[in-house]
């Protein structure tokens, strides 16, 4: 594999997280007036529809494991989104990041066969919880539910990592995201829509709601669906680890929230952690061509 070519995956990492926590920072803004279950059925909806408008996925010639994998990665696209934003409901943003991200954490330390990667996962989480500022709210003051919510949305996160290489694997370009992003919006929809309060959904939170759906969904997605054809998951998950740096800095752009310097330390802390690991990943599995 060129060097090129090795840089293409996780630079497509970045650019996914980048646009995933901006569309973070506009949906915060619709939450609290739609509900989280209507503006994740919006978010799905609209981004099933824009992926199936641009990429007229083919349905013929796929064997039963790839439509499988399919229905998996909507299934856990739908629960994934649908939880995390229920705990938002529930939990500070920055508890629920911290808690959700156990799942994607723990999926890296569990296929690394190095203790330097196990160590650079230990910082990772110690990052996360300081980007996060998880260590400053007592565990009383927590809600328990809350909680129990987000360690759903990190096991599904964890799942989504697996289940994306899976359709990677059966379905050309970003087909299999296509249709899978058609299940999940058809699981979610009718439920949202049940709970949506038709007068809060104006033109401009519409807008707002198409913005949500091609920065959390079309453009991440596509480009993780991309970058795992050829990475590691373990490289993966720990390069997910500048999801809540990444957060915070859009909170400071979109949301005027302003960084601590606890907060930069974890920013530095996830960031060692993410170069650690890459320089020591092993080569990707071959995938099936497509």
């Amino acid at each position: 594999m060129s060097p090129q070519r090795r840089a293409t995956p996780p630079l497509l990492v970045v650019a996914a997280i980048v646009t995933v926590q901006l569309g973070g920072a506009l949906a915060a803004t619709l939450v609290p007036v739609l509900g989280a279950l209507p503006t994740v059925a919006l978010r799905l909806g609209l981004g099933a529809t824009v992926l199936l408008l641009a990429t007229r996925p083919g349905v013929r010639g796929h064997g039963r494991s790839g439509w499988l994998a399919v229905v998996a990665l909507g299934t856990t696209l739908a629960v994934m989104n649908s939880t995390f934003y229920a705990s938002l409901a529930r939990l500070p943003i920055g508890v629920a990041v911290t808690v959700e991200f156990l799942g994607p954490l723990t999926l890296a330390a569990a296929l690394s066969r190095r203790l330097v990667d196990a160590l650079s996962v230990a910082a990772a989480l110690a990052g996360v919880a300081l980007v996060s500022g998880a260590l400053s709210i007592p565990w009383a003051a927590l809600d328990h539910l809350g909680i129990g919510l987000a360690l759903a949305a990190g096991a599904c996160w964890a799942a989504y990592i697996v289940c994306s290489q899976r359709v990677g694997r059966h379905f050309p370009a970003v087909d299999g995201l296509t249709l899978a992003m058609l299940v999940a919006a058809a699981l979610v929809v009718p439920l949202g829509l049940a709970q949506a309060d038709p007068a809060a959904l104006t033109p401009g939170r519409w807008g707002a709601a198409f913005g949500v759906a091609l920065l959390s969904s079309v453009i991440p997605y596509s480009l993780e669906l991309l970058a795992l054809r050829d990475l590691d998951a373990r490289v993966f998950g720990v390069l997910l680890s500048l999801e809540p740096a990444a957060a915070a800095s859009a909170g400071l752009v979109v949301l005027g929230q302003r960084l601590d310097r606890p907060q930069v330390v974890g920013m530095a802390l996830v960031v060692l952690a993410s170069v650690t690991v890459m320089r020591g990943r092993s080569a990707p599995r071959p995938t099936a061509p497509t």
